[in-house]
């Protein structure tokens, strides 16, 4: 019995040893893995943190993107409202161009009548008028015709000319002159200097200052007058700035009857 009891120690022992050895080497490997537990939870910990960090700056990046954009969105609404105020104000503008072109049109063709109506009166004016400068009013009286028959010029155009053209024949009343013409008397064709008074008087004399006479409105010729030489001879003269101006009686006639129309 002893000596199975002596024998039995040291296996216990041995057996003691090798429980111990195990747990030691159990532990080892538990610290181990621990270890490598707590390292990975550490690195998980640091990516986790890099990538908040990360998305962080991605978040500020993207708010201020936002801000911006919104920014941007309500610059172009306003450019937009500005734009299409514009725009309104430019059909407003159109409309009115097209309202002011049918105007136009129907103001031209106004304006040409009411020309061409004037042009008739200047020619009957002209034609009733004493018979002074006769090619010079025709040729301005027939340019004016052809002017306003043109479609290619403008009506300010016409109108400018027409007015110069009654202009000219204003003037006409208020300038004396003299000039060479001849006459028919009757039958007979005279060479003589014509005395041109405004619009209110012809008169004539012969070269060798004998015989005077005037145009007659109301028979619509030249007649010879059976006295009045001088008096015709002093107004020629002051006409050409020959003799001073002096307060002379001219006879004048009759006055031709007026046209009923």
């Amino acid at each position: 019995m002893r000596r199975s009891t002596v024998a039995a120690a040291p296996l216990a022992l041995l057996a003691l040893l090798a429980l111990l050895a195990g747990a030691a080497g159990a532990q080892t490997r538990d610290a181990e893995g621990l270890q490598d537990q707590v390292g990975g939870t550490v690195d998980e910990a640091r990516r986790t943190q890099q990538e908040l960090d990360q998305w962080s700056g991605d978040r500020g990046a993207l708010e201020m993107r936002y801000r911006t954009a919104k920014a941007n969105l309500a610059y172009l609404k306003e450019r937009r409202a500005r734009q299409q105020e514009k725009a309104r104000a430019l059909d407003d503008a159109v409309a009115e161009l097209d309202r002011r072109l049918d105007e136009s049109g129907r103001l031209q063709a106004v304006i040409q009548d009411t020309l061409s109506a004037v042009l008739g009166r200047l020619e009957a004016a002209v034609a009733r008028d004493l018979p002074f400068l006769p090619e010079e009013r025709e040729a301005r009286l027939a340019g004016l015709r052809r002017e306003l028959a043109e479609p290619g010029t403008q009506p300010g155009e016409k109108l400018r000319r027409l007015l110069e053209a009654l202009m000219v024949e204003a003037q006409y009343g208020e300038t004396v002159e003299v000039a060479p013409r001849t006459v028919a008397i009757g039958n007979e064709e005279i060479h003589a200097d014509v005395l041109r008074i405004g619009r209110l008087a012809l008169f004539w004399r012969s070269p060798d200052g004998k015989r005077v006479g005037t145009w007659d409105p109301a028979a619509g010729g030249w007649t010879e007058l059976d006295g009045g030489a001088r008096t015709i001879g002093r107004a020629m003269e002051m006409a050409t700035r020959m003799r001073p101006v002096e307060l002379i009686a001219l006879p004048l006639g009759r006055i031709a009857p007026e046209v009923t129309r």
